[in-house]
């Protein structure tokens, strides 16, 4: 029996060792009938190659891009840009499998932003197109395309290359992942093949600029937005009620909001920068509460300077602006805050550990409201039975 599992073992271990998901390289992929491409790149993200090969004469690039799609029943996509080195403005090949017949066909998209992704003519001439499914459910796009005079002269084209989870009913593909493979899947193609087993990258540095400045808008909005108003508001609701914290607690709560104000409006200058350098790319809830958070938040510093005396006749309004505004910070925040996580898509460690934070803030909301009712019950009582003397 000990005999028969180690055969087994070593069988699995090998077979996964000579899978076609593990050893796949240029070397061992083929091809049908007699086309022949002498030049290919393993692509260093979304585990994709492309193999070409060009005439200088024509100026005719013939490729074959093949990739995983990163769910079944997903599509792939290569893609040449003209003017810059993003998805947007992109010339791109997708394709996809029907859920229906099972076939793969190739769909070209001119992508005029990330917004556009309808189906459309592309701005060179392509021909000689189609689509395969590999094995282990891996798409391949065959195409040749007529290279623009002004990028043949250079040698050099933009490419672009992407994988996403699905096709909706009506064709339009659904948005890819956003982790550091994708953003990163970029580059510089060398059209003689010099660089052939060389990926010249073009983005590299770009996309790991963009997903740092993320990072960076993600902490700053989560500490502000998320935490520190909270905990600001926690002060004003439950020191005051201390009457050895007066006036304490308002110096520490006007400390705290301002603190979490600045560190608000950094993270939220970092996401308008980020959406400078995004065209196209728009999460428009996230966008319009953080907007909102932010013109709220402003006011809400506003209200430092116009806080009148407690006996003053405007107070009473006052109370009303300023406590609507500081309920307003707090729900919307945490709202963004989580909406934040699903665009960014870290582990989920970060998740857990803000659900973590935001819990033990609400559980001891809940022990200091309990204890500010108590004091308070106790003070009405301690009140009525020694009323003022006349």
């Amino acid at each position: 029996m000990v005999s028969y599992l180690r055969v087994s073992l070593s069988f699995i271990f090998s077979a996964l060792l000579i899978s076609p998901a593990v050893s796949q390289s240029c070397s061992s992929q083929t091809f049908s009938g007699d086309k022949s491409y002498p030049h290919c790149l393993a692509l260093p993200n979304l585990k994709a190659f492309l193999h070409y090969s060009y005439d200088a004469a024509n100026t005719t690039l013939a490729v074959v891009f093949s990739a995983p799609p990163s769910k079944p029943g997903g599509w792939i996509a290569w893609a040449i840009n003209p003017k810059a080195t993003g998805m947007a403005g992109s010339q791109a090949l997708v394709a996809s499998k029907d859920s229906k017949t099972g076939v793969a066909s190739v769909t070209t998209l001119n992508i005029i932003s990330y917004s556009s992704l309808v189906p459309g003519k592309l701005s060179f001439e392509v021909w000689d197109v189609k689509a395969e499914e590999e094995a282990a459910g891996t798409l391949r796009i065959f195409a040749k395309v007529k290279v623009p005079a002004d990028l043949a002269a250079n040698g050099k084209v933009n490419q672009v290359w992407q994988v996403g989870p699905g096709v909706s009913p009506n064709g339009r593909i659904q948005p890819h992942d956003f982790n550091t493979p994708n953003l990163n899947a970029v580059g510089s193609l060398d059209l003689s093949g010099a660089t052939t087993g060389v990926f010249a990258s073009g983005g590299g540095g770009a996309g790991n600029s963009r997903i740092h400045k993320r990072n960076i808008h993600g902490i700053l909005n989560a500490v502000s937005w998320g935490i520190l108003f909270p905990i600001g508001a926690m002060i004003a609701r439950y020191m005051r009620i201390f009457e050895s914290a007066d006036p304490a607690w308002f110096y520490v709560h006007v400390s705290c909001q301002f603190s979490a104000y600045v560190i608000g409006v950094a993270g939220w200058a970092t996401g308008l920068k980020l959406g400078s350098e995004s065209k196209g790319i728009q999460f428009s809830s996230h966008r319009n509460i953080g907007i909102a958070l932010f013109a709220i938040a402003t006011l809400q510093m506003f209200a430092m300077l116009l806080r009148p005396r407690k006996d003053h006749k405007l107070r009473f309004f006052w109370n009303i602006y300023h406590h609507g505004g500081g309920h307003s910070i707090l729900i919307l925040g945490i709202i963004n805050v989580f909406k934040g996580l699903s665009i960014l898509n870290p582990e989920h460690t970060y998740k857990t550990a803000y659900i973590a934070v935001i819990a033990t803030l609400g559980g001891i909301t809940l022990l200091l409201e309990a204890v500010t009712w108590v004091i308070v019950l106790k003070r009405k009582s301690a009140n009525s039975n020694n009323p003022p003397k006349p």
